[in-house]
């Protein structure tokens, strides 16, 4: 799927790596890109239609189908995280808010969209999830739940929409240098270092994408004996 002449929707795109997406869409050529936020007067990136778009908000997404109806490149890119232990008092709850955003938003964003997809020709959804998709630590416990889901509803998602044309592409990586991982004392990537290997994995055709060392250095564990999966990360 080319960026150059697309038609992007990214949701939570004003700030962080919805950001970065934003601005490489634009780089790369995108005839329109559609930044989606809970408070569209958030996007202040030049060149961009702003449009209101909370994930958990079925009239919102109404509306964003509406609006826009010429969409050929959906990022589903909002998510949140929380530092919850399994254990903790408040574990089933923070599961339950982070499994809203993180699986159920992308699979609103993506029911709803899959038709303006087809039609215009099958398109591409970009999923972001996470190298915790794979691996957990206590603190990321409920949150690497989630985005292992988010893989997991990717990979359905890719095979119910194979008959329409639509590509279906999931981004893993680990810490990335954003306000979502201030704190953090970790390696971290940039966004656009993120987003760049993330859009050019798009133009390729492929399915998945590992967009840094750490995630790829994962990935290569899961068939180790032990897996990499049965052992708690910092």
């Amino acid at each position: 799927m080319q960026l150059d002449n697309a038609t992007v929707l990214i949701t939570g795109a004003n700030r962080g790596i919805g950001l970065a997406f934003a601005q490489a869409a634009l780089a790369r050529g995108a005839r329109k890109v559609y930044a989606g936020a809970r408070d569209p007067k958030s996007v202040t990136l030049p060149g961009v239609t702003p449009i209101q778009l909370d994930v958990n908000s079925p009239t919102d997404i109404a509306a964003a189908v509406e609006a826009a109806g010429d969409v050929t490149v959906v990022i589903n890119n909002a998510g949140i995280a929380q530092f919850t232990s399994l254990l903790a008092a408040d574990a089933e709850a923070s599961l339950r808010q982070q499994l809203e955003t993180n699986v159920f938003g992308v699979l609103r964003i993506s029911r709803a969209f899959a038709p303006v997809l087809a039609a215009n020709g099958g398109g591409a959804l970009l999923n972001v999830a996470s190298v915790t998709s794979w691996i957990t630590s206590p603190a990321l416990a409920a949150y690497a739940v989630a985005k292992s889901a988010t893989w997991s509803l990717s990979n359905g998602l890719r095979n119910e929409l194979r008959g329409q044309k639509t590509q279906v592409l999931t981004l893993h990586m680990a810490f990335v240098d954003t306000d979502m991982t201030q704190g953090i004392a970790s390696p971290k990537s940039t966004p656009d270092d993120i987003v760049a290997r993330a859009f050019d994995a798009l133009e390729a055709g492929a399915d998945e994408v590992l967009a840094d060392e750490v995630t790829q250095q994962v990935q290569l564990g899961l068939s180790a004996q032990p897996g990499v999966y049965l052992q708690a990360r910092g």
